[in-house]
């Protein structure tokens, strides 16, 4: 479970025990910072905090707020300026050199919100919200939110006031671009800032070949929080006892891989049943669909003998498909061993879904994150 269900899953369970909890969000970022926009902390009245703001630096400060929030029944905005050069940020033991602007909130009046979120996340279906983290505007009080699903995104809706309005097509807007960040909306009678999030469900990997080094793949990804499924043909090799972060077993001719799976655009395949005619058939299943990534265990020779004996047959891989193709699968980091190798495969998937291309973060010219937050980023973190 990733660290975004595990906040969801905990104010739910909370919530249902009848304790006092706040919840902390990181709703604004300038500079450099360790977290983004969408990272949250909840603050339970006792036990332990679930997530992360900061990691570990700012944790102690938002708690003491949090437990005022919980307190005082009221949201509050607090800014933690790391910029600045004097005893406080220093105390704090702060690395990096950006600002953090932080919602907190007391969790139970965002508790139906939360199961919302978590609920999407669990059926594998974007949402979006909008939420109001200040407002100088009569009858629209800070902590207001709108949730957008797509169909409901398609439908519209008639008859909203103006604030609604406004705050539905902020959320649309986040659903359809997969941007997080901070907005500020003029009306006539004054101003609100609002936090627009978008969740997209996090990665699918599909797992072609249930052998003893998919085990450390599968869990490697079930930590990151991704939704695993293993696709073998052969059901002894099918046990949730070998594959304990596993969502899903399928059972399944390789070549038959697409009629039994939705294989959406969220999907990243990895074939390794070290089997030619198994991988080979994996392969095909997979070319003209809309997976985003097709890893191949295996050194090139053997993915060209692939490619060559599928051409024979005439399936013959479009422009589209070379480009998802990768083999051998995984970064270029000397791995050795089932579970190097499966570091190195994440490393990669991860990289394609972000749309980077790896390599040293000390040769990188930019800032480590980009200043527009996709939302399987937030997702991905699941």
């Amino acid at each position: 479970m990733g660290e975004t269900a595990q906040v969801l899953s905990a104010i739910s369970a909370l919530r249902a025990q009848g304790q006092r909890m706040a919840l902390a969000t990181i709703v604004g970022v300038k500079g450099s910072t360790y977290r983004r926009a969408g990272a949250r902390l909840l603050v339970p009245d006792g036990g332990d905090l679930v997530g992360n703001l900061s990691g570990g630096c700012l944790e102690g400060e938002v708690e003491g707020l949090a437990r005022s929030v919980m307190a005082e029944g009221l949201p509050r905005l607090a800014l933690f300026d790391l910029t600045a050069d004097d005893e406080v940020i220093w105390g704090w033991g702060l690395g990096c050199n950006g600002a953090i602007e932080v919602f907190i909130e007391p969790a139970d009046k965002a508790a139906e919100t939360a199961d919302a979120l978590r609920l999407a996340l669990e059926q594998e279906t974007p949402i979006a919200v909008a939420t109001v983290i200040s407002s100088d505007l009569a009858g629209v009080p800070t902590g207001t939110r709108v949730l957008v699903h797509p169909a409901e995104a398609a439908e519209g809706g008639t008859g909203q006031a103006a604030a609604d309005v406004a705050l539905t097509e902020l959320a649309e807007g986040a659903l359809a671009s997969g941007v997080t960040e901070t907005r500020t909306v003029s009306f006539p009678d004054g101003d609100v800032r609002v936090f627009v999030e978008a969740l997209h469900p996090p990665i699918r990997l599909l797992v072609c070949g249930a052998g003893h080094d998919a085990v450390p793949l599968v869990a490697a990804a079930a930590a990151m929080g991704w939704r695993v499924v293993v696709a073998d043909d052969r059901d002894e090799f099918l046990d949730a006892g070998r594959f304990p972060g596993a969502g899903e077993f399928v059972r399944i001719e390789p070549a038959a891989v697409a009629d039994a799976l939705d294989l959406d655009g969220r999907t990243y395949a990895v074939v390794m049943s070290h089997n030619f005619l198994r991988d080979r058939d994996y392969l095909r299943g997979l070319l003209d669909t809309d997976v985003s990534y097709i890893g191949m265990l295996g050194p090139n020779e053997r993915l060209r003998r692939l490619l060559d004996d599928l051409g024979r047959q005439g399936a013959v891989p479009a422009r589209v498909d070379e480009a998802k193709l990768h083999g051998p699968a995984g970064l270029d980091i000397g791995a050795e061993g089932p579970e190097e190798i499966a570091s190195a495969i994440v490393a990669e998937i991860l990289a394609v879904s972000r749309g980077r291309g790896a390599g040293y973060l000390r040769d990188r010219s930019g800032p480590i994150h980009d200043r527009a937050q996709a939302a399987d980023q937030a997702a991905a973190a699941g």
